[in-house]
């Protein structure tokens, strides 16, 4: 195992413009992030930026900024094009994508989505994370978005079947909030990267769908709790709470 931790970036953001230089606690929240993966201490980290304005203020935290084409489509096509500035030769074969807005994740998760490709007994081309929903506002909302999988007896890492906006499974059972931060094996990312968009990606809004109808195999593992994300003016709010001491995450 040699991972190398990926971190996408770009002002663009529709419902929170300049979102990765928005200011928490005197740091702008892409620098919060990459502390957190450095944190994390399992592997290089770099942040694939859209800007020049991005690379600067990460430079400025001693960090390693590759810029990338403003126009490729999503984070997983500018975590590759960084990968390949930065490990023409192949060193790294596993790549974490952590995305931007999550500045108060806990660096263990980090280490956790490399588990469905490393040690779990079956062969996963994606590892990512799940957390248990916790209740019926969580479930219902269209934000989260929920993992249809199931836990065999003792384990932690289950195949992940399909994501939805909407509440899936149906009947008695736990519901699973699904964490977006993944882990790839570089083949698969290379593979991914090079598919059309699908059409129950196209409809659920959800990117990983399109590895699923690929026949690529996306195992989760199971984690305590989600870390919150920042898309609002209302997130950004709590997370100058958390990360000002006073709120818990």
């Amino acid at each position: 195992m040699n991972p190398i931790i990926l971190i996408p970036a770009r002002l663009g953001s529709t419902r929170l413009p300049g979102k990765p230089l928005a200011d928490i606690c005197g740091v702008p929240m892409i620098v919060h992030v990459l502390r957190r993966a450095w944190e994390a201490d399992i592997g290089p980290v770099a942040v694939a930026c859209a800007e020049q304005k991005i690379a600067e203020v990460v430079r400025a935290a001693g960090g390693t900024a590759v810029l990338t084409d403003p126009a490729l489509p999503s984070g997983s096509d500018r975590i590759f094009a960084a990968l390949r500035q930065l490990d023409p030769d192949g060193a790294h074969d596993v790549i974490i994508n952590l995305q931007g807005d999550l500045p108060a994740i806990d660096p263990g998760l980090l280490a956790e989505v490399c588990r469905p490709i490393l040690i779990s007994r079956e062969r996963f081309d994606i590892g990512t994370l799940v957390a248990p929903i916790g209740g019926a506002a969580e479930a219902d909302a269209k934000s989260v978005v929920k993992a249809a999988c199931a836990f065999a007896e003792g384990e932690t890492v289950a195949p992940a079947l399909y994501f939805s906006r909407n509440k899936i499974p149906s009947g008695e059972g736990p519901l699973w909030h699904h964490i977006g931060v993944y882990a790839y094996r570089r083949e698969a990312l290379a593979r991914f990267v090079a598919l059309p968009e699908s059409p129950l990606e196209r409809r659920e809004k959800l990117e990983q769908l399109r590895a699923l109808e690929a026949g690529m195999r996306i195992g989760v593992a199971r984690v305590s709790h989600a870390p919150f994300g920042v898309d609002t003016l209302e997130d950004l709010a709590h997370a100058r709470r958390v990360l000002g001491g006073g709120e818990e995450a």
